[in-house]
């Protein structure tokens, strides 16, 4: 460890990006400065810290230039940063050495789609290897490499085999959809767009269907199609399709050249990379997207979402805020940056911008909303309340979406001690959205602490399990409801069930220290209470558990021995 942080006080990554500061050569030779840039890059990358072990990985290649293993882990990072210009001679190495090498296969037909040489590009994409995810993406950029061509027949050729992949039918169909409304085959572009339809709307296949419809002068078809997709995403911010329909038949197409439907091809492996949790492949398809065309919105937030998850929220919102204001998506991104804000301690400035944004939007909940988790978590419940309010006033007419508002408007007043507006609001939620879990736990709970209606409350805590029986905190609200009807038995049972799921939770652990002191299990109690204790309890947690510690008692008769 000494080593690399020698090695990494010497060769810090330029600020500005670059390799400014690369590492000098020193009295022990340029080895052993390129070994220790190796681990202080190996170092930073098992942080997550890809932007340093970039610098780091090209510090060292500099001294080590044939050097395989430092060569692709310098080109991969290159991509995951998105310095292309960059990368870009890497990956020609790395072809010389491995031809088949997939993500240099395709930075180099990127490279060679964007100065229009479509035959190179479709040589590159060819050669992607059969298996894994590059076994569909390749048929996808060689279709798109042909289209640029003018060779449509062969661009849906090179898609076909697409179709009889499981689950990859309504990929083929979006994409021939795209191919055949870009060579202005209006029959051949709708039926493949009804089969991409049929299996699942996503945003860009709503959007690509619903804008051909509307340049076909069928706005009617648009017009249905955007309100399915708004009743089946009712809370989304990332589609708007009224600002489409006011468009008209002017309304581009959602791909406008093969460079661009490369990006979407791009972009769908992005978006399947993240549904399974590979991040990492996630941002370097994301990336890729964006070297061909760099306003692809969601391929934007993508990257910033990413950056933000790595705790570089000042990257992530200035590609937020670099998202064409236009797009709905832009929504989205000034909702994360606030949220980005707090996250860096900067809470004034992110209630400001959110400030700033509701009145922007006098129509847009999300702001008020936003602000009003912001203030929750800091614990300033009053306002709060407040911001709920303003958002409720926007809501319009109430459908079952709108329950999440009045549970959230419902915990604030509670946690204000406005017991009877909090509880207005609960039940509200649960007329809105009836055997709601959260909402169900959550009511059900405070009745029984507060010794209100404890048959009611338990039957709601009781359907609450029944929905998320692996819910360690709705598994302890029952057993605390037991407890307050007097079943201790049933009450242990439950609560060390509660405890196996969230063992570090501290009302758990002092919940059951109760139900074991009712039951005579006295030295377990003590242990329990005093477990909660060492478990960061709330503030106002702290007392009341360290006086049963204290006395060794809770405030009622333990049954008898």
């Amino acid at each position: 460890m000494a080593l690399v942080s020698a090695v990494a006080a010497s060769c810090t990554p330029h600020p500005g990006g670059g390799a400014a500061n690369a590492p000098q050569r020193e009295e022990q030779g340029p080895v052993r400065t390129a070994l220790g840039a190796f681990l202080a890059g190996r170092l930073a990358q098992g942080r997550g810290d890809t932007r340093a072990a970039a610098e780091y990985y090209s510090a060292a290649l500099k001294f080590d230039p044939d050097n395989m293993e430092l060569l692709q882990r310098a080109f991969t990072l290159m991509v995951a940063e998105g310095r292309m210009d960059e990368a870009s001679p890497l990956a020609d190495r790395l072809l010389s050495f491995d031809g088949d090498a997939p993500i240099p296969l395709l930075v180099a037909g990127l490279k060679a789609a964007r100065e229009g040489r479509f035959t190179d590009s479709e040589t590159h994409f060819a050669a992607l290897p059969k298996r894994g995810v590059f076994g569909f993406l390749g048929p996808m950029m060689t279709a798109w490499s042909r289209a640029g061509q003018g060779r449509t027949d062969a661009a849906l050729e090179a898609l076909a085999p697409l179709g009889q992949i499981n689950g990859l039918a309504a990929m083929q169909a979006f994409h021939s959809g795209l191919i055949n409304d870009l060579a202005d085959r209006t029959k051949a572009a709708e039926d493949s767009y009804q089969v991409a339809l049929a299996t699942q709307l996503s945003i860009r296949s709503v959007e690509a269907a619903g804008t051909f419809f509307q340049r076909n002068g069928k706005p009617e078809r648009a017009k249905d199609l955007y309100g399915r997709y708004r009743t089946e995403h009712p809370e989304s911010v990332l589609f708007d399709g009224q600002r489409l329909l006011q468009a008209g038949v002017t309304v581009p197409r959602a791909v406008a050249d093969s460079k661009a439907g490369m990006a979407e091809a791009l972009f769908d492996m992005s978006s399947l990379m993240r549904q399974g949790n590979a991040v990492d492949l996630a941002m370097v398809f994301s990336r890729l997207t964006l070297a061909v065309q760099p306003d692809f919105a969601l391929a934007q937030m993508n990257v910033a979402d990413i950056l933000s998850s790595q705790d570089r929220q000042a990257e992530a919102n200035a590609l937020y805020r670099a998202i064409d204001p236009a797009s709905p998506v832009a929504v989205f991104g000034r909702l994360r940056s606030a949220m980005n804000l707090e996250e860096m301690g900067q809470t004034e400035a992110a209630l400001a911008e959110l400030d700033k944004f509701a009145k922007d939007q006098p129509d847009n909940l999300d702001a008020l909303i936003t602000k009003g988790d912001v203030l929750r978590r800091k614990k300033r419940f009053d306002e709060a309340a407040l911001a709920y309010d303003g958002a409720i006033k926007r809501a319009g007419p109430l459908g079952g979406h709108h329950w999440a508002l009045f549970y959230a408007r419902g915990i604030s007043f509670e946690r204000s001690r406005d017991w009877p507006k909090a509880e207005a609001d609960f039940l509200k939620a649960l007329e809105l959205k009836p055997d709601q879990p959260d909402v169900l736990n959550y009511l059900g709970y405070t009745w029984v602490d507060r010794g209100l209606n404890l048959d009611k409350a338990r039957a709601m805590i009781e359907k609450a399990v029944s929905l998320r029986p692996k819910d360690g905190a709705i598994v302890d609200s029952l057993g605390w409801a037991l407890y307050r009807l007097g079943e201790y038995q049933s009450a242990v049972k439950a609560l060390e069930r509660a405890i196996e799921l969230r063992p570090e939770d501290p009302t758990i652990n002092d919940h059951l220290g109760d139900a074991y002191f009712q039951v005579g299990r006295f030295a377990e109690a003590t242990f329990q209470w005093k477990r909660a204790l060492s478990l960061d309890p709330e503030p106002e947690q702290i007392e009341p558990v360290q006086k049963k510690i204290d006395s060794g008692r809770v405030p009622a008769n333990p049954l008898a021995k």
